[in-house]
């Protein structure tokens, strides 16, 4: 069964579909308000604070992914050098430091301008595409602010493609 088979009419809720979603991959989640959920995905590395909020005033669906952090105030520059690595590596979406929440964050915004709907795969593939930019990079950031390596450094584990099990 194909995920947007639920939705055959047009005029359905973005957070209708993100919740639907939840349900489906049996995500924890809470249904913030109408326009906002907020959910728990379960990674490799970690497990994932993912919200998303509709915002109809500029038509758009925004994500945001989310893990905690506290790096070591003499870290910050190589944490800031290793963000632009990263967000230089990310065609959709972008990394940033919440230094205030002591949260690395990975944002997306899908613009649905004009009375678009978002389809419940292209929802899907864009709560799947944070998780996985994510867990690319976590190592990195790992090896960066606690592992002493340069950004340089610590971005060749994210680059390098892993081929089998080990």
């Amino acid at each position: 069964m194909a995920l947007s088979e639920p939705y055959l009419e047009d005029d359905i809720h973005p957070i209708d579909i993100v919740e639907h979603l939840a349900e489906y991959h049996e995500w924890d989640f809470d249904r913030i308000g109408d326009d906002q959920i907020a959910m728990a995905v379960e990674g490799q590395w970690r497990t994932y604070s993912v919200s998303l909020s509709w915002s109809g005033y500029d038509e758009s669906l925004r994500l945001v992914c989310t893990f905690e952090m506290e790096p070591p105030e003499e870290r910050l520059p190589e944490l800031y050098a290793l963000l632009n690595e990263l967000n230089d590596n990310c065609w959709a979406g972008a990394f940033t430091w919440w230094a205030e929440h002591k949260l690395m964050v990975y944002r997306y915004g899908l613009v649905l301008s004009g009375g678009q709907t978002a389809s419940a795969e292209q929802v899907d593939t864009m709560i799947a595409a944070a998780v996985m930019a994510s867990e690319r990079f976590y190592p990195a950031i790992q090896l960066a602010v606690w592992g002493g390596k340069t950004p340089k450094e610590a971005m060749q584990v994210a680059i390098a493609e892993a081929y089998g099990r080990a």
